[in-house]
This record gives structure tokens, sequence and C-alpha cells, in this order.
């Protein structure tokens, strides 16, 4: 995996990302920060990065197991350090799954799977991290 990261300059905190499958996305920092506001937060973007690819998992998991989900949001309240290094001290994921007659148990499932075995995000927040995790389920 590969990534580059361009600084945009003097006046500026803002920087492009490129990734290695070839995609750009802006990062920045607050005007207090010396930057423009006109991306995500470093921080933000490698809690959305976790976040994301948890969701990957369990949505993958109960598509395995033949559930008709038809939209997933995740709710998350994270903490940081007070002094620095500011690292996620406290991170927790709400899971709103909607479809069509979903299994709770295999939702649990899918995120017991996540946290114990597919979840490189989650594993890797989780040694500075407390993580937890619930979720809720709206059958149509």
């Amino acid at each position: 995996m590969e990534c580059n990261i361009r600084w945009l300059g003097r006046e500026t905190m803002s920087f492009i990302a490129e990734s290695g499958s070839g995609h750009s996305f802006v990062m920045d920092t607050s005007e207090e920060g010396g930057g423009r506001n006109l991306g995500p937060r470093p921080m933000e973007t490698i809690l959305s990065g976790v976040v994301a690819c948890t969701t990957y998992d369990v949505l993958n998991h109960l598509k395995i197991k033949k559930q008709e989900v038809e939209g997933c949001k995740v709710r998350v309240n994270a903490e940081r350090a007070e002094t620095d290094p500011k690292i996620f001290k406290k991170i927790h994921m709400h899971f709103i799954i909607e479809g069509t007659k979903i299994d709770e148990a295999l939702v649990t499932n899918a995120i017991e799977i996540s946290k114990s075995k597919f979840g490189s995000g989650y594993k890797m927040m989780s040694f500075s991290a407390l993580m937890t995790e619930t979720f809720e389920i709206k059958n149509k």
C-alpha cells in the first residue's frame, strides 16, 4: 500500500492525499491551526477509515449470510487524550442497520468477527483506544 501527501504551501496547513489506488482527497486544519478548513482534519480521516473498514466487514458478513440489508449508518463518538500525543482513548460505534428480517444474532456475530478476525483498522485502533459497539435494527 502506498500514498503520497502533498502540502499546499506556506500560507496554509492543507494537504492533498493521493492514494495508491489512484484517488485523491483534501485534508486540512482549522483556521486557528493555520489551515483554511477545506477538508476533514487528518485525525478525522483516521477515525473515518477505521469505522468504514469495520462497517465493510459487518456488511460483507451480513451479505454472505443472505441478510436483506437496505441501509446502514454508524454514529461514532470518540474521545482523544487531552495532552500530546492526542491519541484516541475511547471510540464507540453505534450501528443502525435497516432491512427486511435482519437477524439480531447475525449482526452480533458480524461485529464480533470484524473485531476478532477481519478488522484491520479496528485491531490497530484497539491498541490505544477502548473500542465499544452497539447496534439497532430497523426492520421494514
